[in-house]
């Protein structure tokens, strides 16, 4: 697949299965994701990778405790059960700003590499022909993914990359209506 149809084609799928990308595959992933702009090669960001069933349900059981520590209440339960067995691959983006160089780079631009480097992962699982979904929301606060991740006080958790095997076909293009996201001078 060309670069110009893998960015005009991407799309989140939620209907994942096994397989999961093998080892070499997620090496190819995660050197890509190391690729990103980099102002300063500061490279704010780390990656907990969750690919053993030992590990997947670890995973699943920090998401549930999570919510009971939490006092979500019953539908966040089910929402942790169904994000816990969606993919047979999680990969975890932290955003850890470094501040032990020279000449360090602001917080927010760090974070903009980081960003980049969780859309090059997805990028490189789709080149591969893996489908995937950026998670967020209440999960990235989690105390508990946190600790399992290692997380030090300024270090923030953007996104569970969640990857998988399509279950089904997802569109093409979306052909965007330009006029509401472009000036031109």
């Amino acid at each position: 697949m060309d670069a110009l149809t893998l960015l005009t084609t991407r799309r989140s799928s939620k209907k994942l299965t096994a397989p999961a990308p093998n080892a070499e595959q997620i090496e190819a992933m995660l050197q890509a994701a190391t690729q990103v702009p980099d102002h300063g090669n500061m490279r704010p960001f780390r990656f907990t990778v969750i690919e053993s069933e030992a590990g997947l349900q670890h995973f699943r059981s920090l998401l549930c405790q999570t919510v009971s520590e939490m006092n979500f209440g019953d539908e966040a339960m089910q929402k942790a059960e169904k994000v816990g067995n969606m993919s047979p691959l999680v990969i975890g983006v932290t955003f850890s700003p470094n501040r032990e160089v020279p000449k360090p780079k602001p917080e927010w631009e760090q974070m903009l590499t980081a960003g980049c480097a969780a859309y090059a992962l997805q990028l490189a699982a789709n080149a591969q022909g893996f489908d995937n979904v950026w998670i967020s929301g209440m999960w990235v606060n989690s105390p508990l993914l946190r600790q399992a991740f290692d997380c030090a006080d300024k270090d923030k958790i953007i996104g569970l990359m969640m990857i998988g095997s399509p279950t089904e076909t997802t569109g093409g293009s979306k052909n965007t209506d330009l006029s509401a996201f472009v000036s031109r001078w």
